[in-house]
């Protein structure tokens, strides 16, 4: 396919479109989740060895403002980027909710952003993360698993500290029937 080709644009504008949606998907299960805790369980950590909510946020935030920052331009690992600070503990009663919140909000929008800013044609472009050089699309989908899998750690964690009193963000334990059968979704039988 070239970048004429219409086909390509439609993939293209399909792929980025996409890409956007399970990226707010994320970032929403990921507040649904936090939404939950007091400013202590964000900054809890479950087991020894383990990270916070705080600091996978804290991390994710400083990954998303380096990686998408100049996006088509300038390497995704910024000389300004401390990424071993990212995985430092703050101290609960010192540490700043409303900094880690920031951080998280600003990362967010600098890589959604970018992402609602490429055209199909950048797709193809070659970009770099840490001197490695791949295609845009291929950076995408590196960032788009980076973030379920911590998104999916956040959830776990919140998850765990709420104990009993968690509120499922998607359809609860044994509620699938009656949830497909509110949307009127039955199953085939084969």
């Amino acid at each position: 396919m070239t970048e004429n080709d219409n086909s390509f644009d439609s993939l293209g504008t399909g792929f980025l479109r996409q890409s956007i949606i399970r990226l707010e998907g994320y970032k929403l299960m990921a507040d649904k989740a936090t939404g939950q805790l007091t400013k202590e369980q964000l900054f809890s950590i479950v087991s020894p060895g383990s990270n916070s909510i705080a600091v996978i946020m804290q991390h994710m935030g400083g990954n998303m403002m380096s990686r998408w920052t100049n996006f088509l331009t300038e390497d995704g690992e910024k000389t300004w980027r401390n990424r071993d600070q990212e995985f430092e503990q703050p101290d609960a009663q010192l540490a700043n909710e409303k900094a880690i919140l920031d951080l998280w909000e600003k990362g967010w929008a600098c890589l959604l952003g970018a992402l609602g800013n490429l055209k199909p044609a950048d797709l193809e472009k070659n970009i770099t993360i840490r001197a490695e050089q791949m295609k845009a699309y291929d950076a995408i989908i590196r960032q788009l698993m980076h973030y379920s899998g911590h998104v999916g750690q956040i959830v776990y964690i919140a998850k765990m500290l709420k104990k009993e009193d968690w509120q499922p963000l998607t359809i609860a334990k044994n509620q699938s029937q009656a949830y497909n059968e509110s949307i009127g979704f039955t199953k085939q039988k084969h």
